[in-house]
């Protein structure tokens, strides 16, 4: 079974001093939106593992874990187009 998600959680970093304070996968300067953002233009996880060797699938577990934290604390608004 995998990691739970508070286990993921502690995978990644927010450093005021690394990135600009912006979410990164722990140890790396990988931010939790460009995983995000890779995989929601349906980059494969394997693709991203290719692209960034440094980290594992549990790292973009993680980073699905933060932004599904994040969506219970803020909402962005959502416009239909015409």
């Amino acid at each position: 079974m995998g990691q739970s998600r508070t286990e993921l959680l502690r995978r990644i970093s927010v450093d005021p001093n690394i990135c600009f304070g912006k979410p990164c996968i722990r140890g790396h300067r990988i931010w939790v939106s460009l995983i995000l953002d890779m995989l929601a233009e349906g980059v494969s996880v394997e693709e991203i593992l290719d692209n960034y060797p440094g980290i594992t699938e549990e790292d973009v577990r993680a980073c699905i874990a933060y932004g599904s934290e994040m969506s219970r604390e803020r909402y962005v608004e959502i416009t239909r187009g015409a």
